[in-house]
């Protein structure tokens, strides 16, 4: 298999199409790209802005340039030897009218074709949750009318612009007399005739009759699993690798699921062993992929958990977790809170998939006879907590049964939970742990299989909404912990751990992706690397919110369920700001100011209902949302210009500790194992917020001119530094070094080096050694304090007497650093003053391997 040695991420849709895609070839062909790494490309939605809603999965999507466009982009691609991997979606496609199997299901219910394409519980009407109340309300209030399909001409239920189709089989032989029905009575008597019950949309986490992606109705759930629909849903996706227009596969949402290896095997089968494959897993503490999945690796979520091992001030974090806990006058229990967001979601945001597999368990129950029968009252309690206790996505059961590595997952959890002050009715935990294992009756395994499968692909969402989509927009002690793929429980940051991770990633996957940005991450790389140093510098941080809370206190409005915003949304505002804070922007550049205004009240919105603490999504707080956008528009006023002022000063040290953590993330992602992945725009700096922030598209004609530019990699220019143009410049030169050196990125053991000297902890520093070829790492980290003082220059005595110690194997030997071009003589140790020559890194290559 010829696996990417770099990938870039482009974000089809929002103005990204196939010839702008084709445009831009040259450019990451001279970056250093070996695939262009794309997102869903077959035809979503109309307005779709990311594609992941598919209305046709074996059509290459025309509002993005059609089948013609892609076959221009790929002989783009190829011209320029790159390959391409396409982002799929096996797991759900849009419960929309315009997809015509959804369509037909709508139609024609169980007698459909495409019934059993997705995952439908037949054992009543489909549910169709699209209204804005119940259907009788709606009724009533003259919304819904018998009208003729705009495209078919048959008669409808029509709701505004959208036309639900009528089974032919109540109006068969009396079109024009159903066309012609007014009468509500009668409207709903046909409703009633229907494959399908429209219902309002607020009764869809307790009624739904479809198995949808997270909390997302317009998606359901698609059942790839059988053999007849993994056919159907990949017929082009299959023609187009065996073709050679595709490299690889991105498999989006793999624990969605029925059997995630089963259908990956099918896939690696028809695909074929050349086919570079990765999933979008996200791997919790000490969890690793399956080593059966006949894959490369992950997307990469996981790195970036890892990589704050290096940059986060773990000494001084507690000093951080104080101040908050002061200003918010509370005091974290972060497993008390991370609690309190799964009962919440199990109790109400996914009450109708927890009462399916209740409902499962009864049966069950019922199928061993055993005795004396449990209540349900106990089941439910059991199941929920058993839910509530996953520390996980999911383990990998099949019909048959649970392979060993998810028994001892599920042992684990369950003997936890036994001990916990949490612990269910025993006989009731005991049936679900005899269920989930399959130690049961031969006539309950059907049922067994199925309630395995279902609690499966239920505690994935359980612990992506309770964690990344409530936990971490509720907890802000420090934002940029609150990332996808980061644990939502306290954890030791060390560099001896990151440097751990780094060896098993080696051994475990080393050809899959390294991600720092993705469209899903909660901010941009750059904002994350800068709110790393707040960990440094707490006691300057807390003492400017402090002052900041005063200067904006006429702000803050006084509602009747209290202030708003609240300290802890106020500390919240002001870090998420000082993020997203461009490098450049000056208080007095009111058009700037607008801009990012119009930005960040978005984020702030978004923030608000995503902690589902005062408002959320399905119950707006209308005036309490009001008054915290008022105070972000306060904060970013022109007139607020004794803020302002005070805002940029004190950022301008966390801003120049942010992009040195920002070079070293990215020169650790380029060298490190793994394969690096440039989200689109972030070879320059990324302050982006949350989706859709994340989305935008980059100025490519500025990434463009500033990378034909002359390389001078041994800029110590803070203009150079601030502007992106060193990030990016850092970037190409180190992915044409992975392509000239492809082995030794891949397979190169990975050496942690040894610090020495006064700065010893200031340093992370590392080796990829193979064969005759070696490059040393050097990389400064945890910088604040050093630049606190004086931001203008780098101190050039702030490495002396800190040297390197190197191993045996690379002692003795000459090195050439890539950037300067200067070589060393190397004895037994590199000196750090020396090799970084005023800069914050230094990449030294052994000059016998060139």
């Amino acid at each position: 298999m010829n696996g990417p040695t770099a990938t870039y991420r482009i974000q089809f849709r929002s103005g990204m199409t196939f010839d702008r895609a084709a445009a831009l070839v040259p450019y990451l062909k001279r970056l250093g790209i070996s695939h262009l790494y794309a997102s869903p490309v077959f035809t979503a939605t109309s307005g779709s802005t990311h594609g992941y809603d598919v209305t046709d999965a074996n059509e290459i999507d025309p509002a993005i340039g059609g089948r013609d466009g892609f076959e221009r982009m790929v002989k783009a691609l190829k011209m320029e030897g790159l390959g391409l991997i396409l982002d799929i979606v096996p797991n759900h496609m849009a419960a929309s009218l315009e997809n015509p199997w959804w369509r037909d299901v709508v139609e024609n219910g169980g007698k459909s074709r495409y019934a059993r394409h997705f995952d439908i519980d037949w054992t009543r009407r489909l549910t169709l949750p699209f209204l804005g109340d119940t259907f009788e309300k709606v009724l009533e209030a003259g919304e819904i009318a018998i009208r003729p399909d705009p495209e078919t001409g048959k008669p409808s239920l029509a709701y505004y612009e959208i036309f639900y189709p009528l089974n032919s089989a109540s109006y068969d032989g009396r079109e024009t007399e159903t066309l012609q029905i007014t009468n509500k009575g009668e409207i709903a008597r046909l409703h009633d005739e229907q494959p399908y019950r429209l219902t309002s949309w607020r009764d869809a986490p307790r009624e739904l009759s479809y198995r949808r992606f997270f909390e997302i109705t317009g998606l359901v759930g698609v059942r790839v699993e059988d053999p007849a629909v993994f056919d159907d849903t990949h017929r082009l996706i299959l023609d187009l690798v065996r073709g050679g227009v595709v490299d690889g596969l991105r498999v989006d949402h793999v624990d969605g699921l029925a059997d995630p290896k089963a259908y990956l095997e099918r896939l690696r089968q028809e695909a074929g062993p050349d086919c570079y494959i990765i999933v979008e897993k996200i791997l919790g503490e000490d969890e690793h992929i399956p080593s059966d999945w006949p894959i490369s690796g992950t997307t990469g979520y996981e790195f970036i958990s890892t990589i704050s091992d290096a940059l986060v001030d773990a000494d001084k974090l507690g000093g951080l977790r104080t101040a908050y806990e002061t200003i918010t006058g509370t005091s974290t229990d972060m497993e008390a809170e991370l609690r309190a967001a799964k009962l919440l979601m199990t109790d109400n945001n996914f009450a109708g998939e927890v009462a399916s597999l209740l409902r499962l368990a009864v049966r069950i129950q019922q199928a061993e006879n055993l005795q004396p029968a449990l209540s349900e009252g106990s089941l439910k309690s059991a199941l929920r907590e058993l839910l509530v206790a996953f520390p996980v996505y999911r383990t990998y059961g099949t019909m048959d049964g649970m392979p060993p590595d998810s028994r001892k997952m599920l042992e684990g959890v369950l003997a936890k939970l036994r001990g916990s002050r949490h612990a269910p009715e025993e006989t009731a935990l005991a049936l679900l742990e005899n269920v989930l294992l399959g130690r049961v009756a031969k006539q309950a395994a059907g049922l067994a299989g199925e309630f395995r499968i279902r609690f499966q692909q239920l505690t994935g969402p359980l612990m992506a909404k309770s964690v990344e989509d409530t936990l971490f927009f509720r907890h802000h002690m420090l934002l940029a912990l609150n990332e996808v793929g980061a644990e939502p429980l306290p954890r030791p940051f060390a560099l001896d751990r990151f440097h751990k991770e780094m060896q098993i990633r080696l051994e475990r996957q080393p050809d899959g992706l390294s991600g720092t940005s993705t469209h899903d991450t909660k901010r941009g790389e750059d904002a994350r690397a800068r709110l790393y140093a707040l960990s440094e510098g707490p006691e300057v941080w807390a003492e400017a919110v402090v002052r900041w809370r005063g200067m904006n206190r006429a702000a803050v409005a006084s509602l009747d369920d209290g202030a708003a915003p609240e300290p802890a949304v106020e500390w919240m505002l002001y870090q998420a700001l000082a993020g997203a804070w461009p490098v450049d922007l000056r208080p007095e550049d009111r058009d700037s100011l607008r801009s990012l205004e119009e930005r960040f009240v978005a984020y702030t919105k978004k923030a608000l209902r995503e902690a589902k603490l005062r408002t959320n999504w399905s119950e707006v707080n209308q005036g309490y949302e009001e008054a915290v956008a008022c105070y972000a528009r306060h904060l970013l006023s022109p007139d607020n210009s004794v803020f302002l002022a005070d805002f940029v000063h004190t950022l301008r040290p966390f801003i120049r500790a942010g992009l040195v953590n920002s070079l070293t993330q990215t020169i650790v992602k380029l060298t490190a194992p793994g394969v690096p992945d440039i989200y689109q725009g972030s070879e320059g700096l990324d302050l982006s917020l949350v989706d859709p922030d994340n989305r935008r598209q980059p100025d490519f004609e500025a990434l463009r001119a500033r990378l034909a530019e002359e390389e001078k990699l041994t800029s110590t220019e803070i203009d150079d530094l601030q502007s992106g143009w060193l990030k990016q410049h850092i970037v190409g030169a180190l992915l044409r070094l992975r392509q000239d050196a492809p082995t030794l990125f891949r397979r190169g053991e990975y050496l942690p080096l040894q610090p020495t000297g006064k700065h010893k902890d200031n340093i992370v520093a590392f080796a990829r050694a193979e064969a005759e070829d070696a490059l040393i790492v050097i990389a400064a980290r945890r910088a604040f304090h050093a630049l606190y003082t004086d931001i203008a220059e780098p101190p050039p005595q702030q490495w002396a007497q800190a040297k390197v110690i190197l191993p045996k194997e690379l002692c003795t030997r000459r090195y050439r650093d890539i950037c300067s071009g200067r070589t060393y003589e190397v004895d037994r140790s590199v000196d750090v003053n020396q090799a970084l020559a005023g800069r914050y890194f230094a990449l030294l290559r052994n000059l016998r391997s060139e």
